[in-house]
């Protein structure tokens, strides 16, 4: 799935360690009023769309400037991601709660894990709906000021360029220029993805799909798989553009449509966010050998999920994932960890798989915590690969902590391990922490299935924006241990040489006779 609204990506030992996501999907599927942002399935029939109204007016309220704190230490990427956005521009996650009509974190993540929202959630309309997830970018990108903290005569005015940062007055623009210049243009992207991403989030887009007409071993990189899906793609896009939800999403959001070649980039763009995931682990099933022709399937666990693996994740979006290695017998993809969405958990089969079948499942853990009470028991089976996206490790004492044990029992029970980072930042500081641990690192660089989708740094806009898994580190066990197995496979290849009864005194040349 997209990461919706995404990703506040930061932290103080790395400025994209966290993720915090999912407000766009929050305000669409919890909006009963929304009828044209609804999936499909929750839609009530109407005979015609409701008429555009102009922008509902919410008044400011007073944003208290302390952070926002969890009732218990929580190992939480989530939850550590939401608290850090303070750091950058205190009042931010308050502003945010206050936009959901929230009173705490706790509310926030109840919803989240699919529970019932608070009685105060809901909108109007479309119109306040889409205004309120604005509100929550609404800040000055210089001097960090909220709009409740501005004097009357003062409002927040985007950037005419980009449209997605704000500023308090001209001298705050003027002063941040030299900054903002160097993003200005791939944060434009990033506020029409971020308008875009409300089709995939309701179902009014549909990703192509089918086999692969070619061998999997002729798609290396995106170029290849948008030249291989080529006319599909292109009709399934001109329906999108051509659509009354493409028309609707705009007018209710109050702005004029962009051009076509705009709105067909975007969507490419959100394309490859939706199927980084699943094209990354058929990069590390392929890399690391993996064989997905075992009797009864193979086993992959994304460890670590979040919301962002698994809220409102859908069957098909492992799709992709089969068609690119056709001769599968079965994939069982089960996604653990402390976030893992409500819609998913569910109790993984161990019944063998039909061939060409594809499992999502999820259960609420911590790692090494699943490993006891489903592997070891023998309830589950081993992985034949293990994925961690974005685990963020290396940036948080915290997560470091929580991290560790997974870690160490990967490597003691050498599985086949994939992790994905956002920068080459990221990556040197995993490599290293991995390289302490003695890990056997297989592979590592830069991952051709990338997201191209640009994420903004929520709380500070002018950093420059990483992009979903864009590098890799793959490994497999530990390093001492595959330095002793080459030990030992060369001790075998010495033969021990009897004398030869013709050489005299140990004399290599033989006695001429």
């Amino acid at each position: 799935m997209p990461q919706r609204l995404q990703c506040e990506v930061k932290g103080q030992a790395s400025e994209y360690m966290i993720s915090f996501c999912q407000i766009p999907s929050l305000f669409s599927i919890l909006s009963p009023s929304s009828l044209d942002m609804a999936p499909r399935s929750q839609r009530r029939k109407h005979k015609k769309p409701p008429p555009v109204t102009p922008m509902v007016v919410i008044p400011p309220t007073e944003i208290s400037s302390e952070p926002s704190t969890l009732l218990k230490a929580d190992p939480s990427i989530d939850a550590l991601g939401f608290i850090s956005l303070d750091n950058n521009v205190p009042g931010l996650s308050q502003l945010i709660l206050q936009k959901l009509n929230m009173k705490s974190y706790e509310e926030y993540k109840l919803v989240i894990d699919g529970g019932t929202p608070v009685s105060s959630f809901g909108f109007q309309c479309p119109q306040e709906m889409f205004q309120r997830m604005e509100d929550t970018f609404r800040f000055c990108a210089y001097c960090k000021a909220l709009p409740c903290r501005l004097p009357d005569h003062k409002v927040l005015r985007h950037c005419k360029r980009c449209r997605n940062v704000y500023y308090c007055d001209t001298e705050c623009q003027r002063s941040d220029w030299p900054a903002h210049r160097k993003v200005c243009q791939v944060l434009r992207l990033v506020a029409v993805d971020r308008v875009m991403e409300w089709l995939l989030v309701t179902g009014d887009f549909v990703l192509p799909s089918g086999p692969w007409p070619c061998p999997a071993e002729d798609i290396q990189d995106w170029d290849a798989w948008f030249t291989m899906r080529g006319l599909q793609l292109e009709s399934t896009l001109n329906t999108v553009l051509s659509s009354n939800a493409m028309t609707m999403l705009w007018a209710n959001l109050g702005r004029p449509q962009p051009e076509p070649d705009v709105l067909y980039s975007s969507l490419k763009r959100l394309i490859t966010d939706v199927l980084s995931r699943p094209l990354t682990l058929g990069l590390g099933i392929r890399t690391l050998a993996v064989d997905v022709g075992k009797t009864g399937g193979s086993t992959l666990h994304i460890v670590g999920a979040s919301h962002v693996e698994t809220f409102l994740i859908r069957s098909g979006d492992y799709d992709e994932l089969g068609y690119m290695f056709p001769e599968h017998l079965g994939l069982r993809v089960i996604m653990v960890g402390v976030d893992v969405g409500a819609n998913l958990l569910q109790s993984s089969s161990p019944l063998p798989l039909e061939p060409g079948t594809i499992q999502l499942s999820g259960h609420k853990a911590l790692y090494h915590d699943f490993w006891e009470e489903q592997i070891e028991t023998g309830n589950l089976a081993h992985p034949d690969l293990v994925a961690a996206f974005h685990p963020g490790f290396h940036a948080s004492p915290i997560l470091m902590e929580a991290w560790l044990p997974t870690l160490l029992l990967l490597r003691d029970h050498e599985i086949p391990t994939l992790i994905t980072v956002y920068s080459q930042q990221e990556l040197e500081a995993s490599l290293q922490i991995l390289v302490n641990l003695d890990t056997h690192i297989i592979a590592c660089g830069a991952n051709p299935f990338t997201s191209l989708k640009p994420e903004q740094v929520y709380s500070n806009p002018n950093k420059q924006p990483v992009y979903s898994s864009a590098y890799y580190i793959m490994f497999l066990g530990s390093s001492s241990c595959q330095l002793e197995k080459q030990l030992e496979e060369k001790a075998d290849d010495f033969s021990i040489i009897e004398p030869n009864p013709n050489l005299k005194n140990g004399s290599l040349f033989k006695s001429p006779h």
